[in-house]
């Protein structure tokens, strides 16, 4: 039993249960528990809330509990600087950003011909990919996406590490490949703090990274995350020639997976920016087809489309194109799927939009305090972007003292960036 392992045992026993208690609370069997507790396997995404919940402990305390001491050892609990605001804030983004200049550097120029060859760290190669969808998971179900900074940092830094160093072709290809998942949730990170530069320069390695692994979906979804920072800037002519490339690339990529899919979604939403209404439907009509393929469409961790987003994306892109009562349909029909924060705020802020265009005051300020909730339990840069973009559409209704208060307390609401 590692280290991390033996404490997440003596926490559920110091909580007063026996294998057998924690086992029947979880309607798991006790082996899979002593499984857990001996590091021979580790609980799934949707079991983590309930066993936080049994243990009395965060999300993100339940991951240090469970990722095994190594050289790629995740940040613990108490180690949770957010990407914000500050010099020690500015110096960890420089950090990451000059190993991502390395990064592209070793991805792009491999060893010589002529340069020693070894293996690399066999615990990195061996528990890394499970390492990185463990980090994938802490972010996918934290309201705050920035406290799992610090151990995207650590893993960045054991795999730049990694890539200098001697090792054989095939753990160098699986290295990029690892690495180009990485650098996607590092740019995820930036892009929740606003910095949208710094992201899509993550994406950019992240995408060649994945085509020196030969991944072809990984490198595809790498792509269109840049491209979903274009259309996020109002920027739909630089997104499109963008998505086209992830389009040809996804084509040659895993039929199982839903990468084209997703491709097809935000393709969906570039073209209701540019106001083409018949291209925006064929595209979302592609991207429903993922209801009808069979196998795995996402993988929990990089590609997680798997068309419960559709409604809240099918609504987005119909408040572009000005077709409030289409919009309002489909963002109603979101709100009854189970969101994230992220995603619950930015449909609730799209409601809010309806709101103004039929200058329904009570609509706006139902769904604007909720938002205004929302981003004071995240503190993040993604929803406070949200509702300035709201602020951009209240001007005509200001003369309403309850638009004006709102204005003001939107204005006043603290900044990841």
């Amino acid at each position: 039993m590692t280290l991390r392992r033996k404490r997440f045992a003596e926490r559920r026993a110091a909580r007063g249960y026996s294998q057998e208690d924690f086992a029947e609370a979880l309607a798991v069997a006790v082996s899979t528990v002593i499984r857990w507790e001996g590091g021979r396997a580790t609980p799934r995404p949707h079991q983590r809330p309930k066993i936080a919940d049994l243990l009395g402990i965060t999300l993100f305390e339940l991951e240090g509990l469970l990722v095994d001491e190594s050289p790629a050892e995740v940040a613990s609990p108490c180690d949770v600087a957010a990407l914000g605001h500050g010099d020690d804030d500015d110096m960890r983004r420089r950090e990451v950003l000059g190993l991502l200049a390395v990064t592209g550097a070793l991805v792009a120029l491999p060893g010589s011909d002529d340069s020693p060859r070894g293996r690399t760290d066999a615990g990195l190669v061996v528990n890394g990919e499970e390492v990185h969808r463990s980090l994938w998971q802490v972010f996918t179900l934290s309201d705050s996406k920035q406290t799992v900074f610090p151990a995207v940092r650590r893993q960045l830094h054991a795999l730049t590490t990694c890539l200098a160093g001697v090792q054989t072709d095939t753990d160098r290809a699986r290295l990029c490949t690892m690495t180009a998942d990485l650098y996607q949730l590092a740019g995820e990170l930036f892009f929740d703090a606003n910095r949208y530069t710094d992201a899509a320069q993550c994406y950019t390695v992240a995408a060649h990274a994945a085509h020196a692994g030969g991944e072809y979906d990984l490198w595809a979804c790498a792509m269109t995350r840049h491209a979903y920072v274009e259309l996020y800037a109002h920027r739909a002519s630089a997104a499109q020639p963008l998505l086209a490339a992830a389009h040809r690339v996804a084509r040659q990529g895993d039929t199982a997976l839903s990468t084209r899919h997703w491709v097809a979604a935000v393709q969906a939403e570039a073209y209701a920016a540019m106001g083409d209404i018949d291209a925006c439907n064929r595209a979302l009509d592609e991207a429903e087809k993922v209801h009808a393929s069979d196998g795995r469409s996402g993988n929990g961790g990089w590609l997680r489309f798997d068309g419960s987003r559709l409604f809240e994306e099918r609504g987005a892109c119909y408040l572009r194109l000005g077709r409030h009562d289409l919009a309002e349909d489909a963002l109603t029909s979101a709100l009854a799927q189970p969101l994230s924060l992220r995603r619950r705020a930015a449909v609730l802020t799209d409601l809010a939009v309806v709101g103004i265009h039929r200058r329904d005051v009570d609509q706006i300020m139902h769904y604007a305090e909720t938002v205004i909730g929302l981003a004071g339990q995240s503190d993040s840069g993604f929803v406070g972007k949200k509702l300035d973009g709201l602020r951009e559409h209240l001007a005509p209704l200001m003369p309403d003292d309850r638009i004006s208060g709102l204005d003001h307390r939107i204005a006043a609401l603290s900044r990841t960036a």
